[in-house]
């Protein structure tokens, strides 16, 4: 008799965990903490442990930056061509292996596989893109405007850097910070989210068979973030902070980062607007709105959180809109029917929901969903509400969730003010046919990026980043690259004179 296709999965998890290391990666080795601490990591589809990772301490942190700083003059005179080579090999060891890395991050943070395969290619990307960029940080050399002397600029990677990534898109989000880094020459401490540490732990793997030399990347997996890497942060000896989360945390990093004045790379919350006009292709937008909302669940920076619609046509897109969102069927992510996995923990279930019940308590109708899902794991109905209050909870915090809040308005004018009245500016999308209205919207936005009747834009080829409490930086794009780099000029005498 054949096998059934769950013990067929269930074999096929086993063997994928087994090839994830468990340890930390320090100058090289995988090693136990020093505490010897360990922590469970686990499927949010069903609460179960997926593996026990070593649970990192201030004395393994101080290793790990110990080695990034022994390693960063020899890796700094690494050849470009060679830093561009060993990304190249990771983005076609990443792309080999992309059902491993789907696989992985689907059972760890609990997106349906479809997504996770979406990631692969977009972090593997980020390899990719900085292996070119790898050789094309320019400087220049010149004459001074008097003719006296000569200008020469260097760009020099800044030194050793700690990466805190979240736990949201455990690949992508670090591949957009190791692969400039190691393009621009640096050595990294990478502090991945224990909500999902093991995509970065194989991550970690791939680039060591990329021929990354030891101490260039370590890694080290901890449930006491603070006070594992707060030391780092006021050592002398690091030099750049790259964090993506939440404000609340950038806020104290950036204030912690003061001390030193760290270079830092700050990606942090958003509350992203869709607007909606009257002329809009109401098909086009209905796509880009699901696309908006409920990639990764709404568990993302980018997510839509605000649907500002346009009187004139807010009944027959709410309609279309819910009735897709009603269609998604949620489940665990591994199940080839999902369209919604689970949120990360019962804490972000019970925050999602205590939103959408403060809206329908201040006069919100739920045109769908409303509720949390019955049983195992920490599921969330895909919501629509509508009516909602201009001061509701909702329409201010960022949502992490498949819930989609929806107001109206009248002119482009009010359209704007509503979009702009938040702390946040990372994204928005406009839905438009009226190209002038849109490079409008590009110019009255406060946002780092628009997307312009589109609901996904995030490019390794792009600048990724926001304004306002959003945070400070680009990952990604021609930009990347410089926040590991820093401008040195060298004044040269005239070659003339005698």
């Amino acid at each position: 008799m054949a096998a059934s296709t769950s013990t067929i999965t269930g074999q096929r998890e086993a063997e994928l965990l087994a090839t994830v290391p468990t340890g930390l990666l320090i100058a090289g080795s995988w090693r136990a903490a020093a505490s010897g601490k360990t922590f469970d990591v686990e499927d949010p589809s069903t609460g179960k442990t997926l593996l026990t990772l070593a649970d990192a301490g201030a004395e393994d942190a101080a290793a790990a930056l110990d080695a990034a700083v022994a390693a960063q003059q020899e890796w700094a005179r690494t050849a470009p061509r060679e830093r561009g080579e060993i990304l190249r090999r990771a983005f076609e060891l990443v792309t080999a292996r992309a059902e491993d890395f789907a696989l992985l991050m689907t059972l760890e943070m609990g997106k349906p596989l479809t997504e996770a395969r979406g990631e692969v290619t977009y972090g593997a990307e980020f390899l990719r893109w900085f292996s070119e960029e790898s050789v094309r940080s320019f400087g220049r050399y010149s004459m001074s405007p008097d003719g006296k002397s000569r200008l020469l600029v260097n760009k020099k990677p800044v030194g050793p850097c700690l990466l805190i990534t979240p736990w949201n898109f455990p690949l992508a989000m670090a591949t957009r910070k190791i692969a400039p880094a190691v393009a621009a020459g640096c050595t990294m401490v990478l502090k991945p989210a224990n909500l999902t540490p093991l995509t970065s732990q194989l991550f970690a793997a791939v680039m060591q068979e990329a021929g990354l030399p030891d101490g260039v990347l370590n890694v080290i997996s901890t449930t006491t973030a603070g006070d594992t890497t707060g030391n780092l942060i006021q050592d002398p000896r690091l030099r750049k902070l790259s964090f993506t989360g939440s404000t609340e945390v950038g806020r104290r990093l950036l204030s912690d980062a003061s001390k030193n004045v760290l270079r830092t790379s700050m990606e942090l919350g958003g509350n992203a607007p869709f607007l909606v006009f009257e002329d809009a292709d109401l098909d086009a937008a209905v796509e880009g709105a699901m696309a908006a909302k409920l990639r990764n669940m709404g568990e993302a920076c980018t997510a839509a959180n605000r649907f500002i619609v346009h009187e004139s046509v807010a009944q027959e897109f709410g309609s279309r809109f819910a009735e897709r969102m009603k269609a998604m069927t949620t489940g665990r992510g591994t199940e080839p029917d999902t369209k919604v996995g689970p949120l990360i923990d019962a804490k972000s279930r019970d925050k999602v929901d205590a939103l959408v019940q403060d809206a329908l308590s201040a006069g919100a109708t739920a045109v769908t969903g409303g509720s949390p899902v019955d049983g195992d794991g920490y599921f969330y109905q895909p919501t629509v509400l509508t009516g909602v209050p201009e001061g509701a909870r909702i329409l201010a915090e960022e949502i992490f969730g498949p819930v989609a809040p929806i107001v109206t308005f009248a002119t482009e004018e009010e359209a704007v003010r509503l979009a702009n009245n938040t702390e946040y500016g990372l994204v928005a999308y406009v839905f438009t046919k009226d190209l002038n209205r849109g490079l409008r919207m590009g110019e009255k936005l406060e946002t780092g990026m628009m997307g312009l009747n589109a609901g996904v834009i995030s490019n390794a080829a792009a600048p990724f980043g926001g304004v306002k409490q959003s945070g400070l930086g680009r990952e990604g794009g021609l930009e990347g690259i410089e926040e590991y780099l820093y401008t040195q000029y060298i004044g040269i005498a005239d070659p003339y004179a005698s």
